[in-house]
């Protein structure tokens, strides 16, 4: 079979497509012929850096759609040849690719396998950010960061159906403005002078809720537009700044809460929590109430080039590689 393999830590260039005995499922275990995988920016930080890669060589990959090939002992309620989507710990960059059974979904009806290899990762973040981490009430604002990638896109829509009065997005260029406009947002800011906007926008107040898979300085202004009461989330460090620390001193003063939440730990931990919390999540996809844009699909070979897209700065929505479509 097919596979993008990665044989040491880099650019682009060092996503290699190469021809790999096909896999077979263990206990527990299905294998998905893979029609779509979803690219996400931690794939890039694998490539690059090794994140969360137990040993070279690998095969990217963390979300993909597909129909199943085989089904490893006793896995119950799924069957050969049905469609599924499901999230990996890798290996998803392949026509053919192993799954844990409890994080394998069948494909709802009304959903395609590009919409359903899109959605598997981005649409249970945004869920989990809003209504589990930071528990946003009727009525109250948020601020979400890269508010036109994947995560983003669906974040201001989901925030928008649990009662958010107000909904504030931050961009890094100026086209993505009117893009991310379109998602559930009120008022889309970019990097340079958020924090000043947000505190134009609420009146000195400040927002309720931040979101935020940046880190680094844009955390900090972040934290600085909160208002009293406010809760912070990071649930990435895409910026690659050193972890950030505060104490008593940084929070009590406006009485601050911080969280942080990883759907990848999510998914080691508590596989089946995170299984209820994905099918709520693509309810809402299949409802018609949350949509995610694919604006962009590869073949697979051209692995590459997706990371380089994703890579500019300059990517909206979501984006796809076809292997078996």
């Amino acid at each position: 079979m097919r596979a993008i393999v990665v044989q040491e830590y880099g650019g682009p260039e060092v996503l290699q497509p190469q021809e790999r005995p096909e896999p077979r499922p263990g206990p527990g275990e299905i294998t998905i012929l893979v029609a779509y995988a979803g690219v996400n920016f931690a794939d890039l930080k694998a490539r690059e850096s090794g994140y969360r890669v137990p040993a070279l060589p690998f095969v990217p990959g963390l979300e993909v759609s597909g129909r199943i090939r085989a089904v490893g002992e006793g896995v119950t309620g799924l069957a050969a040849g049905q469609p599924v989507t499901a999230m990996l710990s890798g290996g998803g960059y392949a026509d053919v690719a192993v799954a844990r059974a409890a994080l394998t979904l069948p494909v709802p009806d009304g959903l395609d396998l590009p919409s359903a290899a899109s959605l598997i990762t981005v649409l249970p973040t945004a869920y989990a950010l809003v209504h589990d981490v930071a528990r946003i009430r009727s009525g109250e604002s948020i601020l979400i960061q890269s508010a036109a990638g994947g995560v983003g896109t669906v974040a201001g829509q989901v925030a928008r159906l649990a009662g958010a009065a107000a909904v504030y997005g931050v961009v890094s260029r100026p086209e993505k403005v009117e893009y991310a406009l379109g998602y559930g947002y009120d008022e889309v800011f970019l990097e340079a002078d958020f924090d000043e906007r947000v505190r134009q926008a609420t009146g000195g107040r400040g927002v309720d809720v931040v979101l935020d898979p940046v880190g680094g300085e844009t955390w900090r202004r972040g934290l600085a537009s909160l208002a009293v009461f406010g809760r912070a989330v990071a649930f990435g460090n895409a910026s690659g700044a050193k972890p950030w620390a505060a104490g008593l001193a940084e929070l009590a003063p406006r009485s601050l809460g911080v969280h942080g939440f990883s759907i990848l730990s999510l998914a080691a931990a508590s596989p089946e929590r995170l299984r209820v919390l994905a099918g709520a999540a693509l309810r809402l996809a299949t409802e018609g109430r949350v949509r995610v844009p694919i604006t962009a699909e590869f073949p697979l070979e051209q692995a590459a080039e997706a990371h380089r897209l994703i890579g500019s700065r300059t990517s909206t929505g979501k984006i796809l590689l076809q292997a078996n479509a």
